[in-house]
């Protein structure tokens, strides 16, 4: 007679329990990261943000990006849903899953060529719900056709319970009747999302530079569409400290080039980062508690030839917090 879904469950659970004991027994040394310690691309976790994903519509040899996703567990397997999540907010999504100490890459022109956005990657268990799996690392190397190129950490969101350090794997009892269930960024379910970000750094325009920035709404629901960004307030500062502010709107993603006619600020850009100064600035929503992940990717064609000609990008930097963020995730069982 088929085992019905709440046994198979119960029997996995069991399973599970095992295998951390042998995890516990074998664990790497020093000690273990705390769950609670905030998002980072430094760490791993149950949730991974990669902050943009792009491919040319033609093919990727100008314009592409390679994600790579590791399970760092050497005892559990992994269940991932990707969900790929376009600029206009529409969602697409598939399933990897990783074996013990597995790591695996794709190009974004094999699978979902011609779209600009970013991806979410959400450890589930083997019925598709949501589950603690702070083992899961990643990140990617992203070109544009103008120029800009980076290596970007995928940004690890740990899933917290009470009394973890943090490296154990378990399953999270859910509704296996449920269509759908939260991913909530509250501190108490996950690591909250930032809430105000920062470009530490802006090279001058007229020294042959070129700022991209990128900036993602972290919430919404992943199976009918995102949530938008709205409206997003940002101040300017030159060397001097002086600050300019600035307003830019945009869909699930906001993306540009820093120049004279983007953002739009009271004089010029190069007018408050001039030949040889630098600047930095912070984004964030005036008007709602939302959530926001970035990155800055800087070009200068100069590179090879000046000493202080540079090219690469970042994540941008988290100076403050939200705890009011929550992803909803479609359910069901995984197809790998």
């Amino acid at each position: 007679m088929k085992p019905s879904r709440k046994l198979t469950q119960a029997i996995f659970s069991l399973f599970a329990l095992a295998l951390m004991s042998v995890a516990a027994m074998a664990a790497d040394p020093g000690a273990p990261y705390p769950a609670t310690s905030e998002v980072s691309d430094q760490k791993a976790g149950s949730v991974l943000f990669y902050n943009i994903y792009t491919s040319a519509p033609s093919g990727g040899a100008s314009q592409n990006a390679r994600i790579a996703l590791t399970n760092t567990s050497s005892t559990s397997s992994a269940f991932v849903h990707l969900f790929f999540v376009a600029e206009n907010c529409t969602v697409a999504d598939s399933f990897i899953c990783l074996t013990p100490n597995q790591t695996a890459s794709f190009l974004a022109s094999d699978v979902d060529p011609g779209i600009k956005g970013y991806i979410v990657a959400i450890a589930t268990d083997f019925n598709g719900c949501p589950t603690q799996f702070n083992f899961l690392i990643g990140d990617e190397y992203v070109k544009f056709s103008s120029g800009h190129a980076a290596n970007l950490g995928a940004e690890a969101f740990a899933k917290i319970s009470t009394g973890s350090n943090g490296g154990t794997a378990g399953t999270t009892p859910c509704n296996l009747d449920a269509s759908d269930l939260p991913v909530a960024f509250d501190n108490v379910n996950y690591n909250r999302a930032p809430r105000v970000l920062a470009v530490s750094n802006i090279m001058s325009n007229l020294d042959g530079n070129s700022t991209m920035i990128i900036v993602n709404r972290v919430g919404g629901w992943l199976s009918t569409g995102a949530s938008t960004t709205g409206t997003l307030f940002g101040l300017l500062y030159d060397d001097a400290e002086s600050a300019y502010s600035f307003s830019i709107t945009g869909g699930c993603q906001i993306m540009g080039i820093l120049s004279n006619s983007y953002p739009r600020i009271l004089g010029s850009f190069t007018g408050v980062i001039g030949q040889g100064r630098s600047g930095w600035m912070k984004l964030y929503n005036n008007s709602s508690d939302i959530g926001i992940l970035g990155a800055s990717i800087n070009f200068n064609a100069n590179a090879t030839s000046q000493p202080g000609a540079f090219n690469g990008g970042r994540n941008m930097h988290k100076l403050t917090l939200s705890a009011s963020n929550t992803y909803t995730i479609p359910v069901f069982p995984p197809t790998c």
